[in-house]
């Protein structure tokens, strides 16, 4: 089982994200959240999906295009510093990506299938990963970043989002 990180394996300001993840395997956890996701798209109506709790929010289609957004993004430095890639990787502003790409013009079935293969992906290359390959360290937006605190962002912020969709949408989102 890949342990939680320690404190000097990221930035101060992900230390939130990394709290919102249950003690337990990180991948399992990963897996418990497709499901949550994949459950909750499916159950959405058209009105749902297209749902924003105040002006200038995101709908929900925005919030699982961030998801994915992010995911990719984080796989990506996940993947790379695993490998003992040593580039610094940059920071990314999640607004411009949200306002360059339509997700409110997906339906939700594209939204499912394209979470469900990416987060499959994610979780695919996670289990290859050697046990020293989970402890690789880089560099992120300027701060430290071990592979597995990578991994337990990408959880922390998922659920972080999935609490706001089930709080400020209304949406029965079981955690």
């Amino acid at each position: 089982m890949v342990e939680r990180p320690t404190t000097d394996e990221y930035a101060a300001f992900c230390e939130g994200y990394i709290r919102l993840v249950p003690d337990g395997n990180i991948i399992e956890k990963l897996e418990q959240q497709a499901n949550i996701v994949q459950n909750l798209l499916s159950s959405l109506t058209v009105n749902q999906a297209n749902y924003r709790y105040a002006e200038g929010k995101w709908s929900v289609k925005e919030v699982i295009g961030h998801l994915l957004d992010n995911e990719r993004i984080m796989s990506s430095r996940l993947l790379r510093i695993a490998r003992g890639d040593k580039a610094k990787h940059p920071g990314y502003d999640q607004d411009v990506l949200m306002q360059s790409h339509p997700f409110n013009a997906y339906t939700v079935a594209d939204l499912n299938e394209e979470y469900a293969v990416t987060r499959r992906s994610t979780i695919l290359m996670l289990r290859r990963l050697t046990p020293e390959a989970w402890l690789c360290r880089g560099i992120v937006s300027d701060n430290p970043a071990s592979a597995r605190s990578i991994a337990f962002v990408m959880a922390g912020h998922e659920f972080h989002h999935l609490s706001v969709l089930r709080d400020r949408y209304s949406l029965d989102v079981k955690l």
